[in-house]
């Protein structure tokens, strides 16, 4: 008789021809990882022969070869009916006896270890499946809530059939596999009982950039098949690597999702067809489940560890599914195979995408791709409609699952309603090289069909779909054939979700990092008015901020939180580079229009010149917000472990109040030359260029500020449209004082650098700053390369100069 049954316990990745790769995979976890810690769930597995010996004792091997032949391979115009006859065959083919009893038996057997309670999950593992060099993730079915013999000899049938969904038969015409050289096993699975927890997947690198110092993971409420299918929208968490095996705060952002549905196991009175296929159902998940997250932080951290495991076991970037256990409260991981997208693409090409101009936005979701792709948008409700998209057309729909796969490569982007940069649609559109918003809520209402539309993942984690088609140009970016200068080249950055894709460029940092843009766009609120929440007058902007920060019970923690883990995401994508952090630099005007800031902000006449920068910091009205910055920066540097941040003051007019503000750093924990904490200074009021040996004194670093320095020398309004052809920074009067900067920079030792619109603009100008001996100068990511090139034409200019005396 031959064996037809392996038990995890006797199987590892050796046996991926035996029981194909999702199978193998889960033998080697148990064999390997579940001693080290990792919680794996028992199970066993039917053998690919089993599926071989069907074909041949029921006698339809050759008929299933002759109905395939019959494939259109042009036009797929017949795919279902030969699905349909495929499917058939297999359906009514009967098990063979000893194959029946050898599950039979394999199942009894596992029972036999939980008495009290058994459900099983099904499914199949083709024996091409989850090789490095493509994903079969989701081609052939999966039952869940298998609780007899009776249903698992069922949805051990079914899976069989399933080798031949159209999805299926579609995509191994497409990646060049043999119908007839693919086999399927099954793995039947103790299931987690995540449908009274929660579930979801974790990836070993950022799922859009392939930045590899991080896990990726995503959840909702329920069983993981809602996340895996793209049917809800689900938190999202980010966790940066080195931390977790430095025991540091490791957590990069956290993202609340929707999770508008919870799938668990169904009733019998909640599903009037009741088999092993319909045994699970979705409730709407209730308001107050939405609003938490499906993981605490220990949990994260454990997961991410786990990943980090189970990756460096492999020996490459890994995408895992887990699941959290309702009543025993343990986390599990129930698959694991090769993530691959990224792990097969060049660390050197790098591709931006720019939109020349923008227009009115439809709506917004989690973008996928990083590129942008403009038509006509057509929305179906269903995969029946296939014949409905033409090519190059922008499909629009609720979710997509693997049934839609024979025509998605049709479409020049997808937006669905629901979904998560882990979902079907997002795999898909990132195997294929398409564009994606997933999770773009209202999308199938908002969008009208045959609209003109333009679908941009070309900012950070979000994706927009604007009204009519776009220009936009792309560039293409060899980094091995780009030469960093001498002088060092960084980067202005502000928004946190640019982060991993732009450290993949040559550079030497981040010369300066905005806190404005994280305040204003993801904290949203006056720091005064977390500081002191429970005294504020303004009853609505109290109310909307509850809203806001309803996880939050202590106010400062929802800053705290937000700004540190905002600059955090910066600090890991260029660790161990410098990461030169400004302060919080907003005028007042700027500061009132932020959620409760009417109530601490004053109406001046001129904001520009006014009460903002180091002023604000040791006044009463604003000191208490600015410990809540200083107390983000301390957990940066102490708690996360990014001691590559370092720390600018911004417009310091005077000696004193240099004294003042590294006072009260000092006392809210950020004390210079502590654990190597540097701090600098923006170089951008007259008095810091006349008096910049002794403000040396206060500070380990200088950065230029060209635009308030052209402002403040010229006595020009920067925003005055009257005046514009006169605000140069390559004025003589402004060079001499940039100049001068930079020299009493070099007679102190201080560093120097300069940040600042001026060199993204002018050749000339960089080469003067070059001439000069400035140590760094820092672009606007869309003027790097250009601004490399002008570097190294200025410093090639100099030492031909050199050269010739």
């Amino acid at each position: 008789m031959n064996q037809f049954i392996y038990p995890f316990k006797e199987l590892s990745l050796s046996d991926l021809g035996r029981v194909g790769g999702k199978n193998a995979s889960l033998g080697e976890l148990y064999n390997e990882l579940v001693p080290k810690g990792i919680n794996v769930p028992d199970g066993f597995a039917i053998s690919a022969e089993a599926y071989w010996d069907i074909l041949d004792s029921n006698n339809i091997r050759d008929k299933l070869k002759s109905t395939l032949s019959e494939l259109d391979t042009k036009g797929f115009k017949n795919l279902a009916e030969i699905g349909e006859k495929c499917r058939k065959l297999l359906g009514k083919a009967k098990l063979p006896t000893d194959l029946i009893n050898q599950i039979i038996e394999a199942y009894q057997s596992l029972k036999s270890n939980y008495p009290d309670s058994l459900q099983l999950a099904v499914r199949s593992s083709a024996t091409a499946e989850d090789l490095p060099e493509a994903s079969f993730a989701g081609q052939q079915e999966s039952y869940l809530n298998i609780v007899s013999e009776q249903e698992l000899l069922a949805a051990c049938n079914a899976c069989y059939a399933s080798l031949f969904t159209n999805r299926a038969i579609k995509y191994r015409e497409d990646n060049g596999f043999n119908h007839m050289d693919v086999a399927l096993s099954i793995g039947v699975q103790k299931m987690v009982r995540s449908d009274l927890g929660s579930a979801g997947v974790c990836f070993s690198l950022d799922t859009e950039t392939g930045f590899d110092k991080v896990v990726n993971i995503t959840g909702a409420w329920g069983l993981g098949e809602n996340v895996v299918k793209g049917t809800v929208s689900p938190d999202d968490f980010c966790l940066y690597k080195p931390a977790i095996k430095a025991g540091k705060k490791a957590i990069l952002f956290k993202h609340l999702g929707q999770k508008e549905k919870t799938m668990t196991y169904a009733a019998k009175d909640e599903n009037k067809k009741f088999t092993y296929k319909t045994k699970t159902i979705n409730h709407k998940t209730a308001k107050e489940k939405q609003k938490q997250y499906v993981l605490t932080d220990t949990e994260l951290e454990t997961l991410a560890k786990w990943t980090i495991q189970i990756e460096e076991h492999y020996q490459k970037p890994m995408d895992i599914e887990w699941a959290k256990d309702g009543i025993n409260q343990q986390l599990y991981i129930v698959q694991a195979r090769p993530e691959t997208v990224h792990s097969l693409r060049s660390k050197f090409q790098f591709f931006d995408y720019k939109l020349k101009s923008k227009s009115k936005i439809i709506v917004e979701g989690r973008n996928v791709g990083g590129k942008i792709a403009a038509g006509k948008a057509k929305i179906l409700q269903s995969p029946a409609e296939i014949d409905k998209l033409n090519e190059g057309e922008i499909l629009v729909t609720n979710l997509t699952n693997p049934d839609w796969d024979p025509i998605l490569k049709r479409a020049a982007a997808i937006v669905t309603n629901t979904g998560g940069r882990t979902s079907h649609a997002a795999i898909v559109a990132r195997e294929t090289g398409a564009v994606a918003v997933v999770g773009a809520h209202g999308a199938t209402e908002l969008i009208k069909d045959g609209q003109e539309i333009t679908v941009s993942c070309a900012d950070g984690k979000k994706g927009t779909i604007y009204e009519g088609k776009l220009d936009w140009e792309s560039t293409e970016i060899d980094t091995r054939e780009i030469k960093l200068p001498q002088t060092e080249v960084m980067f202005i950055l502000a928004d946190p979700d640019q982060a991993f894709k732009l450290s993949f460029l040559p550079n030497n940092g981040v010369g300066l990092m905005r806190l404005e843009f994280v305040i204003n766009n993801s904290i949203k609120v006056h720091p005064m008015a977390l500081a002191h929440f429970k005294n504020l007058k303004d009853k609505k902007a109290k109310a909307e901020i509850e809203e806001l920060t309803f996880a939050y019970p202590n106010k400062e923690d929802y800053f705290t939180e937000k700004l540190s883990q905002a600059v955090g995401t910066i600090a890991a994508a260029f660790y161990p580079k410098d990461v030169i952090v400004r302060m919080s630099d907003f005028k007042t005007n700027e500061y009132a229009n932020l959620l409760g800031g009417k109530e601490f902000e004053t109406e001046e006449q001129n904001p520009m010149i006014g009460w903002r920068g180091a002023s604000r910091y040791y006044s009463e009205g604003y000191k208490d917000g600015f410990k809540l910055e200083c107390e983000s920066m301390r957990i940066v540097r102490e708690e996360m472990g990014f001691t590559n941040v370092k720390l600018m003051i911004p417009f310091c007019r005077t000696l004193d109040e240099a004294k003042k503000v590294v006072d009260i750093m000092a006392k809210y924990g950020l004390k210079r030359g502590a654990n190597g904490l540097e701090l600098y200074m923006m170089v951008e009021i007259p008095s810091n260029v006349i008096l910049a040996e002794k403000f040396a004194e206060y500070f380990d670093g200088f950065s230029i500020g060209s635009n308030d320095l052209t402002q403040l020398t010229l006595g020009i309004d920067r925003d005055s449209e009257a005046l514009q052809s006169m605000f140069d920074a390559e004025n003589e009067a402004v060079k001499k004082l940039i100049k001068e900067a930079i020299t009493s920079a070099k007679n102190t030792g201080t560093k120097i650098g300069l940040c600042g619109q001026a060199a993204s603009d002018s050749s000339d100008f960089t080469y003067f700053l070059v001439k000069n001996g400035i140590d760094s100068i820092s672009f606007n990511p869309d003027a790097l390369i250009k601004g490399i090139k002008s570097i190294n034409h200025a410093e090639s200019m100099i030492n031909q100069q050199i050269d010739a005396i």
